[in-house]
């Protein structure tokens, strides 16, 4: 690479300031584009079934006029169409725009360079401002046939958003570490289990709706070739934006509690039949109730062995894993009790109003199923302490005082010792003086015999020969 290609690449790279125009220019952004994109879609999702229905007629007035209170759908808030509410919303329009805020505050909170909470809340408040200014606005807009209340208007969008862009700029504001060090680890170790326990649920019930759809599959077709070319492009899009909510659905059906669609119970252990909606999406549902839905049971029972086996080593007492897996019992349930609120609701009224997901019912089964096989994996399968030995306890006296030494007394040993020491010295003095024949006599009989060969010593003059030779 030549020299002006590394100059060019660095100053590529220089970041650059934020500057307080800059940073009022992407808080716009990040607060109007999620709007204007969100009413785009809506709007253009509202021309398509309208251009390809069969009886109806297109006017961009109409498609824009509508585009309202579907937009403030889109959001979960509940409309009246002709004093009758509708607050069975398809839950699929809902998370597709909470991705679109999650995606604008995360890159809004990478080009501010947000490392803060403060600055995080800056991007947070002005998405949360925008939306709940427009929901009121639009909310006030709305008169006619479809009215919506201005307050609800107001609240929906702004906590829907305002969730998401919390989502959004987590990552980098450090909230998630001043959390991480204040809350007790094994709470933190439970709450992502618990959530993990969340995602399993949905997809059991993703795997329960694919099945009965495929055994329904005769149904499902009739219903689309009912209502032609056009119309069956619309039930598409109706069942599609539905389709969160009948996973929902079917998560609780295999949980136990099931659902009510009116007078029309679907559940393994309760089954009332009847007719339905001719949506595609509904002929999923049983005609007659089966013997073998009880198996459908193994399915939260894995997801809370899942939670437990998870949680086998969070913590050395036993006691402590059975907290962590009681939090993620009851943040799953918590999660699914909102999940199931919105996922149901009112049906305007008619015969088939209303859709009960059976919230309450469902979160107490979720926290049962997770708590009890998830305790008990985590309770045999984790690390045991090992007993404590209790060791025999010695008691020695000890001295209060120490008792200082009397100097007469250590003088009267040192004479004596001194005695001891003279009696010793003298009598080894007197064995050297007299010594004992007899112990020569034993020293001579026991020298080697192997000393001849070395050479006698010379006889000196004057020594006189020893005894008993």
């Amino acid at each position: 690479m030549s020299l002006v290609d590394t100059d060019l690449v660095e100053d590529d790279e220089e970041p650059v300031p934020v500057t307080a125009g800059l940073r009022v220019k992407v808080l716009a952004v990040a607060a109007v584009g999620p709007l204007l994109t969100g009413y785009a879609a809506v709007a253009a999702v509202l021309a398509l079934v309208t251009a390809t229905a069969a009886r109806s007629s297109f006017t961009t007035g109409g498609v824009l006029a509508s585009a309202v209170p579907g937009w403030l759908a889109a959001y979960q808030v509940p409309v009246r169409i002709e004093g009758h509410e509708l607050g069975v919303l398809p839950l699929l329009s809902t998370v597709l725009v909470a991705v679109l805020v999650w995606r604008t505050a995360a890159g809004a909170a990478e080009r501010l360079e947000v490392e803060t909470p403060r600055e995080a809340a800056q991007v947070v408040l002005s998405v949360v401002g925008a939306h709940a200014a427009v929901g009121l606005t639009l909310g006030l807009l709305c008169t006619g046939r479809v009215v919506v209340d201005p307050l609800a208007g107001l609240y929906y969008p702004a906590l829907v958003a305002g969730l998401a862009a919390v989502v959004g700029v987590l990552p980098q504001s450090g909230v998630w570490s001043l959390v991480t060090a204040r809350v007790d680890p094994l709470a933190l170790r439970g709450l992502s289990a618990g959530l993990l326990a969340v995602v399993a649920m949905v997809a059991t019930g993703a795997f329960v709706l694919t099945l009965s759809l495929v055994l329904s599959g005769g149904t499902v077709t009739r219903l689309f070739a009912a209502e032609g070319p056009g119309g069956g492009l619309g039930m598409l899009l109706l069942s599609a934006g539905y389709l969160p909510n009948a996973v929902i659905a079917a998560a609780g059906f295999a949980a136990g509690p099931g659902f009510a669609l009116g007078p029309v119970v679907v559940s393994p252990v309760d089954f009332a039949g009847g007719a339905v909606p001719p949506l595609p999406l509904l002929g999923a549902l049983p005609e007659t109730a089966a013997p073998w839905w009880v198996l459908l049971f193994a399915f939260p029972g894995a997801v809370g062995t899942l939670v437990g086996w998870l949680l086998r080593e969070c913590a050395e007492e036993p006691r402590d894993r059975l907290r962590a897996v009681a939090v993620a019992a009851v943040a799953a349930g918590m999660v699914f009790a909102v999940l199931a609120g919105c996922a149901g609701g009112a049906l305007a009224g008619g015969p088939f109003d209303p859709l009960d997901l059976r919230a309450p019912w469902l979160s107490l089964a979720l926290v049962a199923w997770i708590a009890a096989p998830g305790g008990v994996v985590a309770w045999l399968m984790g690390p045991r302490p090992l007993p404590e030995v209790e060791l025999p306890e010695f008691e020695f006296d000890e001295p209060d005082e120490l008792d200082e030494p009397d100097e007469s007394a250590l003088a009267e040993e040192l004479d004596g010792a001194d005695d001891v020491v003279d009696e010793d010295a003298g009598d080894v003095a007197d064995s050297d003086e007299e010594p004992d024949d007899e112990g020569a006599e034993v020293e001579s009989d026991e020298e080697p015999e192997e000393a001849g060969d070395v050479g006698e010593p010379e006889d000196e003059p004057g020594a006189e020969e020893p005894p008993g030779r």
